[in-house]
């Protein structure tokens, strides 16, 4: 067996990843190993913004991981898609850029982790954001482009924005400016009406800079160690068994699920469940894959009186002109996100600040089975949702291994709604949407609700209707949770696994709470802190 030798290895090519391949080698004096278990990303589907409702369901491009059944869900399983490809879940999630309240992260350095307070994280964002405007002009800088894209938004948004207006909520310019609380408009990570995802922002400059090599269909199975430093990694490739071995770091980004997977079929975890799997024991932490949050969402469809994406994109006719244009223009409805507008809004006037996510989509749809699987398709009439997530639940889940085959996928508990705040946000949640509903602009919009009708349900049957419906929005974090204590968390403030040497995780599972909104905007912002505080450790 050969075995090659880089200064640092990266596992996984996600958001996280594809920054600490740029960041890692940005001296041009490193080299780095980044294995990726996916293939490359050059996909239609991929590099048209809307062509992620294609890859959802893809296992090409997508792990389709499955929860266990949950009690909060009435024993559901609820679908987990995470990428599998080149740029990890930045290339297949729905683009919408969110960096999270100021708040958030000032959360994160109460529960003691020194440096990641707001103050200290938005430097960091404005230096690798580069902020495209209306017209067309980006800002200087950064590698991420940050798009609004507010011309090629359905016109539906006006509705929304007055429905608001006269249920009470206030209305913000900018979701990642100094006021983000608010009902308005989503950025994407767009460029030139393409995705322009990690590995388009990180990745690509970095391979074309020289010094780190992308490895894919490589799954890495284990860390290895000499003692309690972390030496290199074993992965299998084209059905062979490799090594590689690192001078300096082990970086696993690998993502909320499998990161702590990948420490425990290491020999990082809980003690009994290793056992349990004939694995050697190297440092026992029960907090190893726990602490597993995720954002539950729930949408309410309608029924509309204006055209909507549905009238375009549920015919033939409609999707060649849309294409077309697409084409020619790189504008239009292919061009961008159905997540259109939305905000952050608190559910009742006594809330101390925003705890609810809104979203306002121009389309409904339904699931498909066909002979290449699961897919997307918009209904045949005009209509919209309305769909809200709670922020920062506070229910806790977990990630464990199922079997000591890395091939074999995680058991994922989220335990969603067991602790009983939940529950009251959701129902908060629903009777926000439902006074949304009865404005005068949205009754002028709302032809007629699709069952269930929220004004028909009261305060039992919401709840009830929730955990009938709810599901991810796809924004796990937390199973290897940053904290001071090597006993409630894994790794420390530097991103440095507890315990060990030349071992680090940086992702979203690092996170000690979930952000208030979308999370590939906050994983982006941890790559870089995570970055220079391991330059910093091993230069």
């Amino acid at each position: 067996m050969t075995v090659d030798e880089y200064d640092y290895i990266v596992v996984g090519s996600g958001s996280a990843g594809c920054v600490l391949a740029d960041r890692l080698s940005a001296d041009g004096q490193a080299s780095v190993l980044v294995l990726e278990a996916g293939e490359h990303d050059r996909r239609l589907w991929i590099n048209m913004p809307i062509g992620y409702g294609k890859t959802f369901y893809d296992q090409r491009v997508n792990w389709k991981f499955e929860a266990q059944p949950d009690a909060g869900l009435n024993d559901r399983r609820i679908y987990v898609p995470r990428g599998r490809v080149v740029g990890g879940s930045s290339s297949i999630n729905a683009m919408v850029y969110c960096r999270g309240l100021p708040q958030d992260f000032d959360d994160w350095a109460a529960l003691g982790n020194p440096g990641w307070g707001w103050q200290d994280v938005q430097p960091v964002y404005d230096g690798f954001e580069r902020r495209v405007d209306a017209d067309g002009r980006a800002s200087a800088g950064g590698q991420l482009f940050v798009s609004d894209v507010r011309r090629q938004l359905h016109p539906m948004e006006q509705v929304f924005f007055k429905g608001a207006a006269e249920a009470g909520l206030p209305f913000t310019e900018d979701f990642n400016g100094p006021a983000p609380e608010g009902v308005g408009r989503y950025q994407i990570n767009t460029r030139h009406g393409m995705r322009w995802s990690a590995a388009d922002a990180f990745l690509r400059p970095a391979l074309r800079r020289g010094g780190v090599r992308l490895s894919t269909g490589a799954q890495v199975s284990r860390v290895l160690f000499e003692g309690r430093q972390a030496t290199g990694v074993s992965y299998r490739q084209g059905g062979l068994e490799h090594q590689a071995r690192a001078r300096r770091a082990v970086v696993l980004s690998a993502g909320a699920v499998q990161s702590p997977q990948l420490l425990q079929l290491s020999g990082v975890g809980p003690a009994e469940l290793l056992r349990t799997h004939g694995i050697p024991v190297l440092q026992a932490n029960d907090a190893v894959g726990g602490n597993l949050q995720d954002h539950l969402a729930m949408s309410y469809y309608y029924k509309a009186t204006q055209p909507t994406l549905n009238n375009v994109l549920s015919s033939w006719l409609g999707k060649l002109r849309v294409g077309l244009q697409y084409v020619t223009t790189l504008s239009g409805p292919l061009s961008i996100s159905v997540n259109q507008c939305g905000g952050f809004v608190r559910s009742h006037p006594g809330a101390a600040r925003p705890d609810l996510q809104l979203y306002c989509n121009p389309i409904t749809y339904t699931l498909a089975q066909s002979d290449t699987g699961t897919q997307i398709v918009p209904d045949k009439f005009a209509g919209f949702i309305l769909c809200f997530q709670p922020c920062r639940p506070l229910s806790r889940g977990r990630v464990d291994l199922a079997s000591p085959d890395v091939q074999v996928a995680p058991l994922i508990q989220p335990n969603y709604l067991s602790h009983p705040d939940d529950v009251r946000l959701a129902l908060l949640g629903a009777k926000l949407v439902q006074r949304l509903s009865q404005t005068p602009a949205l009754r002028g919009l709302i032809q007629a609700p699709i069952a269930p009708d929220l004004d028909t349900l009261d305060d039992a049957a919401m709840v009830a209707d929730f955990r009938d419906r709810a599901s991810t929005c796809y924004h796990p974090v937390g199973t290897c949770m940053m904290g001071p204590d090597p006993q409630t968390s894994v790794v420390d403030a530097q991103l440095k696994v507890h315990g060990l040497d030349r071992l680090y995780v940086v992702d979203a599972s690092v996170f000690p709470t979930v952000t208030s909104g979308n999370t590939h905007a906050p994983t982006t912002m941890v790559a870089h802190k995570g970055a220079d505080a391991i330059l910093r450790a091993t230069r």
